[in-house]
């Protein structure tokens, strides 16, 4: 008797560097052999790094829908959505499950007039405060809702975010939301790190006295790396340290952070023309995250808005200390007092204060890092998210009379 198999049509916004890149691919991956995987999205932005190499060390070949972009296209958002229609009368999937905001509208949407047995929506973040204005930002969670409804199943990344879906922006009940942490392959943050560290270090010309306390992620507004280089700032004409900031990553801002840190009289350099003596290093992308996790002593997180930062959880994977603003899902990502110091979004005095008080303590900063491998480990390894995405995906089956 051959088994039944259940097909999956998994849709992300775009293949960028980041967590839901990586969740879907192992999503694609490691699912039990009776669900059969066809994994679409679009196209990753200039400014931001490849993940094509996650695709491809995992075997996976995605359907690149090149019309399905970031910004709101009429034309575009039209194309891609009768791509995805014509994907899903090809492929007949069981469930069609979206990431992510533009995948989630258009991949929803395609879904429920091609009458799609099962919907899932995956919310790895999202865009009701600190991204747009009064007025959109309406508009967004009324469409939101308008989705919620028709939507099988929603699922949240972490408790606090379903709060916040649920009590705050009220895009659909409490019972409509399951909570599946993301996953990840951590076993290379804690491998190995004295020759991952010694490398990035020697590299970057860092001292072994000298404390480098960095920041990963996307160079845009939400961000808040503005914040990141007041409190810098701060710390270098507080600390008894020596400090080094290193900003990993790109995009759209990058222009204005070196622009910023001459104007608060931070000095700044690059990899294209090292300067050693600098206070602040742009290293733009680096690939292997592992290394720069390796070799900075201290990992900073100034976002206004976050799901769940991928870069908290490699750090304490790593047994790094973390300085964060308390926003999002972040307390569910970290123990508050014992892997992290956390402060109010926005408060750059708090937020400094944190940095200078570890930037100082070296028994501090050796104590911040005791937890974080097992706190992580038990709770955000691939394993678990698909353990988890298995189970609701055969509840959905049930409940929907599909065998």
């Amino acid at each position: 008797m051959v088994e039944r198999k259940y097909k999956i049509l998994r849709i992300i916004n775009r293949f960028n560097l980041g967590g839901p890149t990586y969740n879907v691919t192992y999503l694609t991956r490691y699912m039990p052999p009776e669900f059969e995987t066809l994994l679409a999205g679009g196209m990753k932005e200039k400014s931001e790094a490849s993940s094509d190499f996650i695709l491809e060390q995992n075997g996976i070949k995605p359907v690149i829908i090149e019309e399905m972009k970031r910004s709101i296209n009429p034309m575009n958002d039209i194309a891609a959505y009768k791509r995805i229609k014509k994907l899903i009368k090809e492929f007949k999937p069981d469930i069609v499950h979206t990431h992510a905001s533009k995948a989630g509208t258009l991949g929803r949407l395609a879904a429920f007039s091609c009458k799609v047995p099962i919907t899932v929506h995956t919310f790895h973040g999202h865009v009701f405060h600190s991204y747009f204005g009064n007025i959109q930002t309406t508009v967004y969670k009324n469409i939101e809702r308008y989705l919620a409804k028709r939507t099988t199943a929603l699922v949240a990344i972490s408790d606090k975010q379903k709060d916040e879906l649920t009590e705050i922006h009220r895009i659909a009940t409490a019972e409509k939301f399951h909570v599946v942490p993301l996953g990840f392959d951590l076993a290379k943050f804690w491998t190995d790190t004295e020759t991952k560290r010694s490398s990035f270090r020697q590299e970057y010309m860092v001292g072994d006295d000298e404390v480098a306390i960095g920041i990963i992620g996307r160079l845009v507004p939400v961000k808040n790396h503005k914040m990141f280089l007041e409190a810098i700032k701060q710390v270098k004409d507080k600390t008894t340290s020596k400090i080094k900031a290193f900003i990993v990553g790109d995009g759209e801002l990058k222009q204005d952070l070196m622009n910023y840190c001459t104007e608060i009289d931070l000095s700044f350099t690059s990899s294209h023309k090292l300067n050693p003596s600098a206070d602040v290093f742009f290293t733009s992308w680096i690939k292997e995250a592992d290394i720069a996790t390796s070799g900075l002593d201290v990992i900073a997180l100034s976002s206004l808005n976050e799901g769940t930062p991928v870069s908290l959880i490699e750090a304490q994977a790593a047994g790094k200390p973390i300085v964060s603003t308390q926003t999002g899902g972040i307390e569910n990502v970290v123990i508050p007092g014992t892997t992290a110091l956390l402060s109010p979004v926005g408060d750059v005095k708090a937020f400094a204060e944190n940095l200078l008080r570890i930037s100082n303590d070296m028994a501090l900063r050796r104590f911040l890092s005791e937890k974080g491998k097992d706190f992580v480990s038990g709770r955000f390894h691939y394993t678990a998210l698909v353990m988890n995405m298995s189970k609701l995906y055969h509840k959905l089956l049930q409940e929907n009379n599909i065998s």
